[in-house]
């Protein structure tokens, strides 16, 4: 079964779950059904509120990992090639020590999304201060912070789709 364009955020998943998207998609009804699983949109609008979002989810969960020096929307995140999100190491000689930068980047289309999307794309790049693959280590430790985490990521992979055809909803 060729795979069509109107799906793209959903490569990998089986063939019966793309025909229950094209069905949604067919019957005008993947927005309703966003919007009765998910609500409204969040309200952390500003790289300091989603600072403060960041920083109470690492404190909860990873408390002895090095601090994140920003935490912000960046609307230079291209979301078409599948980046929603980025963390940053970086390293940097002052005076005798080495100084080390962790950054965590939001992809600016998140501004309007609901929270279970958004603490999704959070938990995804905590998860990346300890582990730097997309391995089986990574995937347990996001499903720890969160535990509906390959729920929200199927979801939040359908709320792209539904921009992409119908425009935002929220």
């Amino acid at each position: 079964m060729k795979q069509s364009k109107r799906v793209n955020y959903l490569a990998g998943y089986s063939p019966e779950l793309l025909a229950q998207v094209e069905q949604l998609i067919d019957n005008g009804k993947l927005p309703d059904y966003l919007l009765s699983r998910y609500g409204s949109a969040h309200q952390i609008g500003n790289s300091k509120a989603l600072y403060q979002y960041t920083l109470a989810l690492k404190n909860k969960f990873l408390r002895k990992s090095p601090p994140l020096s920003k935490v912000e929307y960046d609307d230079r995140i291209d979301v078409i090639h599948n980046a929603l999100g980025l963390h940053t190491h970086i390293s940097r000689v002052q005076g005798g020590k080495l100084k080390a930068k962790k950054e965590i980047r939001v992809a600016t289309v998140f501004k309007q999304a609901p929270e279970a999307f958004l603490r999704m794309i959070v938990v995804h790049e905590l998860a990346h201060i300890r582990e730097k693959e997309h391995n089986k280590a990574f995937y347990n430790l996001c499903q720890h912070m969160e535990p509906d985490y390959h729920q929200l990521e199927l979801d939040l992979r359908l709320y792209l789709t539904c921009l992409d055809r119908f425009g935002p909803i929220y």
